[in-house]
């Protein structure tokens, strides 16, 4: 059942119900079971109906408290069915009321309420969508973690670009592209020393111990760590450096120069380990944020200038997620049916391609990711199975093209991330996940103009897999685009009509 079914069942409802049979007629819009509404509707012992003493009541444990009020009475049975202790423990998701003339109901999740009237219920049947497995999206704005990170990491930066470069010395291209790896190289190892990947606070207080406090010896110091990051064979790595793990995964595997660093950028670089807890980093929006610090433009909106997590939900739970929670609802006592959703998870592919700094990739990531869990969760209920061995879900399915550097840079980390966090979800739901290390490859994202490269050879197409096509390509309007910008539009509608 899509949303469309489910906005033409609510009118149908309206138009053919009858006040007995109004709330059953209403979940079955919503794609619940018939055999599930005729064991609620039934009298008896076997009843859904948790009411069975309480004429006009319907309880069901987990999805609705209905009460069909006397006229002038639907908000008031609400504001007195919502603190009652007795519903209160079934946990019904809406407590729901009407006189056919209003309708009233509140969502205890989201502490949300509608007063609406009766005729004018199919204009807010998304109300009540949750009953269909599609949950409304509530996402948290910018922690306090995610700024203060990006704002010490700007900081750093403009005094690594101050100590290396002047009017006599300007960056090359080169040596921005190699800022921009050192710098995502930082962050993984701010962010593996407070998520259990390193030993805790191993990185800031390796420097803070190992080098001399004027920072000359920390751009020698921080080579060989990245060496030794990348050495498998760990007798090959120094004493001093024996505690940090092989890790790989691309990240550390060509050798870069590192930037001159001063006791300014040592004493940073320490502050912003022990100074913050980087397992509270969002990969989400960290990537952006991150981004700013590389834009000087951009610092007076750190983190303001992403795609936000709600607006790509938008995108993504009408293009694939929506259906994929339908099948999830309406497959939940069929063993056969719960383990073709999960192979079906495991042949979306989701394709970005201008993918910035990876935000639609990594919440398109997590939601597969959540609801693979959730379909293992109700696998083990029904089944009793314990062991359901690793995720499904690889990096590999997400593809994207990038043309800024940096941005691909860490739209490569932050997939590591984000892959890392929700790893960690399912060790603290199944007891198992994949070890962290060494890093493996992070989604097929690659560097180049999305304009000109052809996308088949970056997500290829494949009849076995679904390829879902998103994202937030920017547009300047054509008396903004530079001379670049428009012949790349001349080449892509070369040899189309107007």
């Amino acid at each position: 059942m899509n949303i469309t079914l489910i906005e033409q069942g609510v009118t149908q409802v309206l138009l053919t119900s009858a006040p007995d049979n109004f709330i059953f007629d209403l979940l079955l819009a919503y794609g619940k079971p018939k055999t599930s509404i005729s064991r609620l509707a039934a009298a008896g012992a076997m009843s859904y109906n948790l009411a069975k003493k309480q004429p006009g009541v319907v309880l069901w444990k987990g999805v609705v408290c209905y009460v069909r009020a006397q006229q002038g009475y639907a908000a008031a049975a609400v504001e007195e069915y919502r603190n009652l202790p007795a519903i209160l423990k079934h946990k019904p998701r809406f407590v729901v009321s009407t006189d056919f003339d209003r309708v009233v109901a509140f969502d205890t999740k989201l502490g949300e309420q509608i007063d609406i009237s009766y005729i004018e219920l199919p204009k807010h049947f998304t109300f009540f969508l949750p009953w269909a497995g599609m949950e409304k999206s509530q996402h948290a704005s910018d922690s306090p973690a995610d700024v203060k990170a990006a704002e010490k990491m700007a900081k750093l930066y403009d005094i690594i670009a101050e100590d290396n470069y002047d009017a006599a010395k300007p960056p090359t291209a080169e040596s921005i592209h190699n800022l921009n790896v050192f710098l995502s190289r930082l962050l993984f190892c701010f962010f593996a020393e407070d998520t259990e990947i390193f030993a805790s606070k191993l990185f800031c207080r390796s420097i803070e111990e190992h080098t001399s406090k004027d920072g000359s010896d920390l751009e020698a110091y921080l080579k060989a760590l990245f060496l030794a990051l990348n050495t498998e064979d760990r007798d090959e790595v120094p004493t001093y450096l024996q505690d940090f793990p092989y890790v790989n995964g691309g990240l550390f595997a060509e050798d870069r120069p590192v930037p001159k660093l001063s006791a300014r950028s040592r004493d940073l670089l320490i502050k912003c380990g022990f100074d913050l807890n980087w397992s509270e980093i969002n990969p989400d929006i960290f990537g952006s944020m991150i981004q700013a610090v590389v834009d000087v433009e951009q610092r007076s909106s750190m983190g303001m200038h992403y795609t936000s997590v709600q607006n790509i939900m938008k995108v993504i739970d009408p293009l694939f997620l929506y259906d994929l929670r339908v099948e999830l609802e309406s497959s939940r006592r069929s063993e056969k049916r719960l383990r073709d959703l999960l192979q079906r998870l495991s042949t979306i592919n989701v394709f970005d391609p201008a993918c910035g700094s990876g935000n639609f990739l990594i919440i398109a990531y997590k939601e597969i990711r959540k609801l693979e869990m959730e379909v293992l969760g109700q696998l083990q209920e029904l089944t009793g199975q314990e062991d359901f061995g690793l995720s499904a879900i690889q990096l590999s399915q997400f593809y994207g093209i990038e043309l800024d550097d940096f941005a691909h840079e860490v739209a490569l980390l932050s997939m590591w991330l984000a892959e890392h966090q929700m790893n960690q979800a399912f060790l603290a739901r199944f007891g198992r996940c994949a070890p962290p290390l060494p890093l493996k490859p992070s989604g097929n994202i690659v560097c180049d103009n999305a304009a000109q490269v052809d996308w088949a050879t970056v997500c290829p197409h494949d009849t076995q897999k679904s390829i879902f096509l998103i994202g937030n390509p920017p547009y300047l309007g054509a008396r903004n685009q530079d001379e670049a910008q428009k012949q790349d539009l001349c080449e892509v509608f070369d040899g189309h009509p107007d």
